[in-house]
């Protein structure tokens, strides 16, 4: 017989402690770092004009729906954060005034590069990954009239 099958025979093979819940505490702390961490960095994205907030709101959500039942609560339900959570959540869609802000911030940013003389392969680049995000964004359903 295997080692490995006398000792699920003996009742040997698994037994409860720390060690058999270490592997799940582990990831439900990285799960939470990975929450914190996108909520600072949705946060910087409300008053720093080239961070997205979005995204990293999502991924908090994300993150906190499989570390802290608490702390997701919170963050849908907080009148600030949620309501693109929650629009995500509920439609895949973005509200069309987020469209509008965001294609409007690429733009304004591609002119300024532009203005500020950077070099024609950095504009190209911007160019290309506004485009395609612009591309993501105005692809997606509005909100219902009833949710906005």
């Amino acid at each position: 017989m295997p080692p490995a099958a006398s000792r699920a025979a003996s009742g040997a093979a698994r037994r409860p402690g720390l060690i058999g819940r270490l592997p799940a505490l582990s990831s439900r702390v990285l799960w939470f770092s990975l929450g914190l961490t996108s909520v600072a960095c949705g946060i910087a994205g409300i008053i720093l004009p080239l961070v997205p907030t979005t995204p990293f709101l999502l991924l908090a959500a994300f993150a906190f729906a499989r570390s802290s039942p608490r702390l997701h609560a919170w963050l849908v339900s907080h009148p600030r954060l949620g309501p693109p959570i929650n629009d995500w959540q509920r439609h895949r869609a973005i509200r069309r005034r987020a469209k509008v802000v965001a294609v409007a911030a690429m733009v304004a940013f591609l002119t300024l590069g532009a203005a500020l003389g950077l070099a024609p392969e950095i504009i190209a680049a911007q160019a290309l990954v506004f485009a395609a995000v612009a591309a993501f964004v105005l692809t997606r359903p509005g909100v219902p009239e009833a949710d906005e």
